[in-house]
């Protein structure tokens, strides 16, 4: 999620507002994951995932114009998957991976 209105840009860096989707995000106490290119989280349902959306969409309420990219993986009665995930893949590879 981050502005796409020249308001609230600085030459071609969003990096002033996707710090406040983050700090929102961080301070709500969900799990998350930062990366360079978009902000993993692990909500225990839809509407608490829904929640953490609005709250970053609030974070940006002064741009005119907001850019967001959601994708959803619901898998019931799983938890910690930001950090089993990897494992897996570790597993099955037999040695740690960069992420």
């Amino acid at each position: 999620m981050f502005p796409t209105s020249d308001e609230c840009r600085e030459g071609s860096s969003v990096s002033k507002h996707v710090s406040k989707v983050i700090d929102a995000i961080d301070k709500s106490g969900i799990a998350y994951q930062l990366t360079p290119m978009g902000t993993v989280i692990e909500a225990s349902s839809m509407q608490e995932a829904l929640d953490i959306v609005a709250l970053a969409y609030e974070q940006l309420s002064d741009c005119e114009r907001v850019y967001s990219s959601l994708k959803f993986d619901i898998r019931k009665e799983c938890t910690n998957r930001l950090k089993t995930k990897i494992e897996s893949v570790e597993k099955v590879l037999k040695r740690k991976v960069n992420h």
